[in-house]
């Protein structure tokens, strides 16, 4: 089902939002297999689609793991252990590892559908400390097998994800760090520390945007789980000559556009049965949600098959990018065609001259699904 709330909410004054400090891209570019993650200049699919320009940030490898939540989840762990110290955040990765070895024995937790967990337990492995896992009933065994081969204990949680939320939190205590990438009243320090640390995404695509020589966007969709990403996006582009900002998300998880539509955070109960995995989630972080209020234009749904559509296309573009991965480029294809977004593809402008930016969050984390929809291995 396709559906949208446009935001009258919206806020363009400018000078709200300034990048963290410090900024988390020094650090990262310290980190063990750093390397930015490609804008791609999609020009063909730009025709096939019928939009101007079409930028992919293509983030289906980063540090080495399938997906862009190692980008926040590494700055959120920094934080974490810093936070244990008393000091501030780390603004080297080599600072980190250093505080690392004064912290322990320390357990990092999450919850996850996959991405995040596993980018957790990978920097838990290249720290040296423990980790729990808990992933919600459902989790496909790929993305399972992926946290398991980064040394990590997992659960498997008897509900969603909202509740594997829920049971992840009860584990906080001395030696054991809560690393999550949604908050709760009294929990936000780290899920801040996750969405700042999508802010070495966005100067990348910057800095990679003005060696291509692209215009800047006019239009830019983000997939919305919990809203992290998006809450980073808009942060960066929250300004008064910032391009229209579009949250895209299965239509039976669509926490943003309820909560757009609404005024105020709205929790989606479950069962969330979309294959974009990684936006199957009933409420939005409370951090994330002024900012997204704030600087979102419009939100979309978008349902699995248009989901497969995208996935089939980026791959004939050369990117391998997972159901959630495609989401953004979905959400686009919706708009551009979809009769029941006439309206807001009009009032926006949406169409043959529009200069768009997605993200391709994730490569193939279920190779198999991925295998089943574009016909060949990712």
């Amino acid at each position: 089902m396709i559906r949208y709330v446009v935001n009258e909410a919206v806020d363009r004054a400018p000078g709200r939002y300034h990048p963290p400090a410090p900024h988390p891209l020094p650090f990262h570019r310290g980190m063990p297999g750093y390397a930015p993650a490609p804008l791609v200049d999609a020009g063909e699919l730009a025709r096939q689609v019928g939009v101007g320009t079409l930028l992919v940030k293509d983030q289906s490898r980063c540090f080495g793991l399938p997906a862009f939540k190692i980008v926040g989840a590494s700055w959120a762990v920094d934080r974490a252990v810093s936070e244990r110290l008393g000091l501030p955040q780390a603004r080297t990765f080599g600072e980190l590892l250093e505080r690392a070895e004064a912290v322990k024995p320390l357990r990092l937790v999450t919850a996850t559908d996959g991405n995040h967990g596993r980018a957790v337990a990978h920097m838990a492995a290249v720290l040296g400390l423990d980790a729990t896992i808990y992933v919600p009933r459902g989790t496909v065994q790929a993305r399972i097998d992926g946290i398991e081969s980064e040394g990590a204990s997992l659960v498997v949680v008897d509900g969603p994800y909202d509740q594997t939320v829920a049971r992840a939190a009860q584990d906080a205590g001395e030696r054991c760090a809560i690393v999550s990438d949604t908050s709760w009243p009294g929990y936000t320090s780290i899920p801040g520390a996750v969405i700042e640390g999508y802010a070495s995404i966005m100067t990348e695509i910057d800095e990679q945007a003005a060696a291509l020589g692209a215009p800047p966007p006019d239009l830019v969709l983000v997939q919305s789980g919990v809203g992290a990403l998006a809450a980073a996006v808009g942060a960066h582009y929250g300004n008064a000559a910032r391009p229209i900002l579009a949250s895209v998300e299965p239509d039976d998880a669509a926490c943003t556009l309820e909560s757009l539509a609404a005024g105020e955070i709205v929790t989606v109960p479950g069962p969330h049965r979309s294959i974009m995995a990684g936006l199957n989630c009933g409420t939005l972080s409370m951090i994330a949600w002024p900012v997204i209020q704030a600087t979102f234009d419009l939100a979309v749904t978008v349902d699995d098959d248009r989901a497969r559509d995208a996935m089939r296309l980026l791959a004939g573009a050369g990117i391998t990018s997972g159901e959630s991965g495609a989401s953004g480029l979905a959400g686009l294809l919706a708009l551009l065609t979809a009769p029941e977004l006439e309206a807001p593809r009009e009032r926006f402008g949406i169409g043959a001259a529009t200069s768009v930016l997605v993200f391709s969050t994730e490569g193939a984390t279920d190779p198999d699904a991925y295998a089943r929809v574009v016909g060949r291995p990712g």
